[in-house]
């Protein structure tokens, strides 16, 4: 990758899901990727069990908010991820979009949420293999 590619990743609330994978590429990516997660409808804080899941892993989300997604967002990125959002997630031509069918991890146990986290982890891993090639 010689330009940084610009990845969003968008689910409803930006509570859950989007935050652990935009966390986990912006580790992953090492500044080689800029990262941004939005949502649709955006919740009023995060989902505490992905708050804690994520901690276990040493990616510290409790200063994260949920934000709205703006018009900027979605232009500036290259890549869209969207995330169970289905007719709520706008599309804007020209822009690649991936949707990562995913559990919503609102109302599971901290166990239910460990494994969205490692499944959306190995879909970032796979991205991140793509984006270089």
């Amino acid at each position: 990758m010689s330009a940084p590619i610009e990845v969003l990743f968008v689910c409803v609330h930006n509570a859950g899901r989007s935050q652990m994978a935009a966390a986990l590429l912006a580790q992953r990516g090492a500044g080689k990727v800029v990262v941004r997660s939005a949502g649709s409808e955006p919740a009023a804080s995060l989902n505490p069990a992905v708050v804690a899941a994520m901690a276990e892993i040493g990616l510290d989300l409790s200063g994260e908010v949920p934000k709205g997604l703006s018009l900027e967002m979605a232009t500036s990125a290259d890549v869209v991820v969207t995330m169970g959002c289905g007719d709520a997630c706008p599309v804007f031509p020209g822009k690649r979009y991936v949707d990562w069918d995913l559990p919503d991890p609102a109302g599971k146990s901290l166990e239910a949420v460990r494994e969205i986290r490692d499944e959306i982890d190995r879909m970032v891993s796979g991205l991140l293999r793509e984006l270089k090639s």
